[in-house]
């Protein structure tokens, strides 16, 4: 959830200084008193979505769907925070890198598994390393791969990918350029590696361009935005081509990609539903892009977003909110 420094979500409320009037020596009935606080601190733990046996609880409760030989939450942790991809501007990317050191990867990683999140979407080769790590220290995440080059593909096996998906901006320049046949090739030697293959995009009409030719991938990756237009494109469909053209995002795009995705007779993982911290600057709007996103897909699929904790417990925000609406 790529999010700046301004749009920290206001989680738990301020502590206000406690009056006399409020003091336990004040209250009559000592036991209701205890009852009354660990009602509160339930509800700050709930509102704060804590550690502990909260987390726990959380963890028991995160849908999951089936995925090859495994079952994975409907959420899942994506890599551009990570890998310092905010698709906002290069200072964000800058705060990203500064913050995401090798350990501090590991950290947001081991809260979202405690929060119910066990599953990880990196990008070709790069943060494997990470991942070994977290498996050898007793993690149980499950990881999937965006790729492009298939020499890469025998060390995402057994390095324990369970799929990988063609790249999404490589998928898009190949249809618009008429040579999609070119993912077709790379889903198979997907396969040969042993792997789940999948197929990311931008575009709805790549899905439905895909399924007409009757390749049957085992899952896409669904970005609810179409970022790869053209100026001409946008100049056709705004009148105009606003700034900066690579980083358009249209609230009209969701409900065309949602309806792809429910088309597709197999699962899909859609992602930047928060159109790349957009989204962000306030906490219902957050809530709803997690709602309307479960409303949109279908229950066999999932949603991948980024998490960057800097501020808040955003691994366990949205634990929570995919257990509310998926």
């Amino acid at each position: 959830m790529s999010q700046h420094q301004n749009s920290v979500s206001e989680v738990c409320p301020p502590r206000q200084p406690r009056s006399a009037e409020s003091s336990p020596q004040r209250i009559g009935d000592r036991r209701e008193f205890f009852k009354t606080m660990g009602t509160l601190s339930v509800g700050l733990s709930l509102a704060h979505l804590g550690t502990g046996a909260a987390a726990s609880a959380d963890a028991a409760k995160v849908p999951q769907i089936p995925f090859g030989k495994v079952r994975l939450s409907r959420l899942m942790c994506g890599s551009n925070p990570f890998n310092a991809g905010s698709h906002l501007s290069t200072f964000v990317n800058q705060e990203m890198r500064s913050y995401y050191t090798p350990e501090q990867i590991l950290k947001t990683l081991r809260r979202c598994e405690e929060a119910g999140i066990n599953g990880w979407q990196i990008s070709g080769l790069h943060n494997l390393d990470l991942y070994r790590r977290l498996i050898d220290e007793g993690g149980r995440m499950h990881i999937i791969s965006l790729g492009r080059n298939p020499a890469e593909l025998p060390a995402l096996a057994q390095g324990g990918c369970l799929g990988v998906a063609h790249h999404g901006e490589v998928t898009d320049q190949l249809f618009k350029a008429g040579k999609l046949d070119e993912v077709h090739e790379f889903l198979k030697r997907v396969r040969d590696a042993g792997m789940m293959a999948g197929i990311s995009t931008h575009m709805p009409a790549v899905v439905d361009a895909v399924e007409s030719k009757g390749w049957e991938p085992d899952f896409y990756m669904t970005c609810v935005y179409e970022r790869n237009r053209s100026n001409e494109e946008l100049k056709n469909l705004l009148g105009y081509v606003p700034l900066p053209s690579r980083e358009v995002y249209l609230e009209e795009d969701p409900p065309r990609m949602y309806q792809a995705v429910r088309n597709a007779p197999r699962p899909c993982l859609a992602f930047k539903i928060l159109a790349a911290g957009r989204l962000c600057d306030r906490r219902d709007t957050v809530e709803r892009a997690y709602r309307e996103a479960f409303q949109g897909i279908k229950p066999s699929d999932g949603v991948i977003v980024g998490i960057y904790d800097r501020y808040s417990d955003q691994g366990g925000e949205g634990a929570a909110w995919t257990t509310q609406y998926a």
